[in-house]
């Protein structure tokens, strides 16, 4: 499979917001982009089943032509870690059935973008977390880092934990979650310093309905 994981400092660090972007952005290079969101714990009732709206969001930026149970294959209803939503349902989530839809999404695409839940060792099972998920799924490693106060430390210990896992960390992005944070620029400046991978671009705050691709680099996917 080609593609990108796209993980984060966090929950609400802003993933989805750059996930969009991404998808904005390489399918505006005329890439066909399968979205995958493999765990959500967040979700409405449907007649369907259980919706989660980032998922849904996804599979709208990407054309909307995705089955959403192959996009979202485990999907729970409480906003809760997804190891403690998958008990209550009395679900285990297991990889054999994620890596059967990635493939199955992967075939009908140029590149696979995957969303994470929360941060890299987000836990999905007594035996299983995000990290790894993303091993089995092989693909670089994308760290978004949620900007505010603590992200140095947050994105330095999410960067170091993904290359220790042996995953390949492509770069980071940043993600503004408040347009008013004190020192954003010296924090930037620091990040860039610091982490071991290229910044990709930084996500400004922006208004619902602007994704803000035109602020990525998508060139590392594309090849120039």
């Amino acid at each position: 499979m080609k593609g990108l994981f796209v993980t984060g400092t966090d929950t609400d660090c802003g993933k989805t917001r750059v996930a969009l972007a991404l998808i904005g952005a390489l399918r505006a290079r005329g890439l066909r982009v399968a979205p995958f969101k493999p765990v959500a714990a967040g979700a409405r009732r449907t007649p369907e089943g259980p919706r989660n709206a980032d998922a849904e969001a996804l599979i709208r930026a990407a054309g909307g032509d995705w089955p959403y149970a192959e996009v979202n294959p485990y999907c729970f209803e409480p906003a809760v870690a997804p190891h403690l939503a998958a008990a209550e349902a009395g679900v285990e989530i297991a990889l054999p059935g994620i890596l059967d839809a990635a493939h199955a999404l992967s075939q009908r695409a140029d590149l696979l973008l995957v969303e994470g839940a929360g941060g890299w060792r987000v836990p999905l099972g007594p035996e299983l977390d995000m990290q790894g998920l993303a091993l089995a799924l092989d693909l670089p490693v994308v760290l978004v880092v949620g900007l505010r106060l603590g992200c140095i430390n947050h994105a330095l210990l999410s960067a170091q934990a993904v290359r220790a896992s042996g995953a390949s960390l492509a770069g980071w992005i940043g993600s503004v979650l408040a347009p008013d944070m004190p020192r954003l620029q010296d924090n930037l400046r620091t990040l860039r310093q610091l982490l071991p991978a290229p910044c990709l671009g930084v996500l400004p705050h922006l208004p619902d309905g602007e994704t803000g691709g035109a602020c990525l680099d998508t060139a590392f996917v594309t090849g120039g």
